[in-house]
């Protein structure tokens, strides 16, 4: 169980919190690598920047969530430190850091992730975010789905980690977490949060399309390639041409499973769905990346996200991308389609339910 920790018993792990110990850094704080002699025990130290009100809440939101998740894909909470105004919490270490160091950053090897640690991977991930979402006592919504938050122990296996950003649904027939701004990374946030702000299981599903193509292709979401604006773009693209396995990270040689790739790039897709009601549930994905349920229909053309300002009566186009577009009125999601003229313009005397 997790446990307090003694001021100087972190600050001698990590040398004083000493520069050379730093594994990285975000919005919340620094985290440091440290050693317990006593045990003889590495762990990993998330010493948060800010001792106001701001940094004690999120402090204390992370604590209280993580400390009573147990699963075997998350990043394991050894415990806390609150001295002096330093908020501070101790994880288990992970030797072979993020997967995004190993997607986009020069090792020490030089070794490329190899696919079947890819697919082992986002299998991991699909089983954290199902016990997340299915298996605890509550709904918990992680938030922050990117490369960056999953990390990987010494066999490759993933662990979730980071949640600081996330929040547990009060009960059962609650579906979101209502929030203040939008928090998150651009590239893994599902199009209605930007919106709306509030934080639902299919706002993490969409992450998690994300971070699948991004395992797949080699290519962070907000990549541009060519003509189009995002790496879903342009998968979606090669999806509609039938040449979906072209966008397999060339850096593989060629070398992966055919049949896990396809899979894999179309439950991305589907995951990425501008409309959150048509993304796959986590019990679904699961059983999909396990091969006991066949990948998910993806449309040829990416539906375009828009929204219907219920006020106004205004609609935002943020895509265009086909000649029947997404339509969302509070939490409908609907079709509106283009004028019969040919003029490109869109009314809404057209929508339709889905």
């Amino acid at each position: 169980m997790p446990r307090e920790f003694p001021f100087k018993d972190l600050q001698k792990a990590t040398n004083n919190f000493h520069e050379k110990h730093k594994l990285g850094e975000g919005g919340f704080g620094v985290v440091y690598k440290g050693l317990l002699t006593k045990e003889n025990i590495q762990i990993a130290v998330k010493k948060f920047s800010r001792d106001d009100i701001k940094g004690q809440d999120d402090f204390l939101s992370e604590l209280t969530i993580i400390n009573r998740l147990r699963h075997k894909h998350l990043v394991r909470l050894l415990g806390w430190c609150h001295k002096n105004g330093m908020l501070l919490l101790v994880y288990d270490y992970m030797p072979n850091g993020s997967l995004d160091n190993h997607l986009f950053h020069e090792l020490e090897d030089n070794v490329i992730l190899e696919w079947s640690l890819r697919y082992k991977i986002i299998s991991g991930v699909a089983s954290a975010l199902h016990y997340l979402h299915n298996e605890y006592d509550q709904t918990v919504v992680h938030r922050d789905l990117k490369a960056s938050n999953i990390m990987l122990d010494s066999e490759f296996n993933a662990r979730l980690g980071d949640f600081g950003l996330a929040r547990a649904l009060e009960n059962e027939k609650t579906s979101y977490a209502e929030l203040e701004g939008v928090h998150g990374t651009m590239g893994y946030i599902a199009p209605e949060c930007l919106h709306t702000g509030k934080a639902t299981r299919e706002s993490d599903v969409y992450g998690f399309g994300a971070v699948v193509l991004e395992v797949v292709c080699g290519r962070r979401p907000w990549t541009k390639i060519g003509g189009f604006h995002s790496l879903v773009d342009w998968v979606w693209s090669l999806h509609r041409e039938e040449h979906v396995l072209e966008a397999v990270d060339e850096r593989l040689n060629n070398e992966y499973v055919a049949e896990e790739a396809n899979r894999l790039l179309l439950l991305g897709l589907a995951c990425s769905h501008p409309i959150a009601s048509k993304r796959p549930k986590t019990p679904a994905i699961f059983q999909i990346i396990s091969a006991s349920m066949p990948p998910p229909p993806v449309p040829p053309f990416k539906p375009a996200f828009v929204w219907l300002d219920a006020a106004s009566g205004s609609i935002d186009v943020d895509e265009n991308s086909a000649d029947t577009i997404p339509v969302t009125s509070g939490w409908t999601p609907q079709y509106i389609s283009r004028e019969s003229s040919g003029t490109g313009e869109y009314t809404v005397s057209t929508v339709s339910p889905v």
